[in-house]
């Protein structure tokens, strides 16, 4: 599940968790305006960089999200959630806005850390 169909279209492929939240597939530093757009106030990055040929990296996506006025947080997941992962989860709920905008490779795992740091 990619945030976007194509290059060059800007609409929005996103899975709303509830209001403050929502998960998608891997994001290029090109879309994050329509992140932007789209009233997202955070960036929470679940996918480890180099998972896969050719992804952008964290640092990549955090630069042009600045840029945008938007917060970014790296929380990796590699199979089951970690104890410093969800530790980390909490304390961007804690410190930055919402919404939040997660992402991975396809969206399954981005939504994890949230998940469980509402329990």
């Amino acid at each position: 599940m990619w945030p976007f169909s194509s290059t060059k279209e800007k609409k929005m492929h996103y899975r709303s968790i509830d209001p403050n939240f929502a998960v998608a597939g891997q994001l290029r530093p090109d879309q994050i305006d329509a992140v932007a757009a789209a009233g997202f106030k955070t960036i929470v990055c679940a996918r480890p960089d180099h998972e896969e040929p050719g992804q952008p990296t964290f640092a990549e996506v955090s630069k042009q999200a600045e840029k945008m006025g938007l917060k970014a947080v790296y929380i990796p997941i590699s199979g089951g959630i970690t104890d410093n992962a969800l530790k980390s989860m909490k304390k961007a709920l804690k410190d930055l806005p919402a919404p939040m905008y997660g992402y991975c490779r396809s969206g399954a795992r981005a939504g994890s850390p949230y998940s469980a740091a509402l329990r």
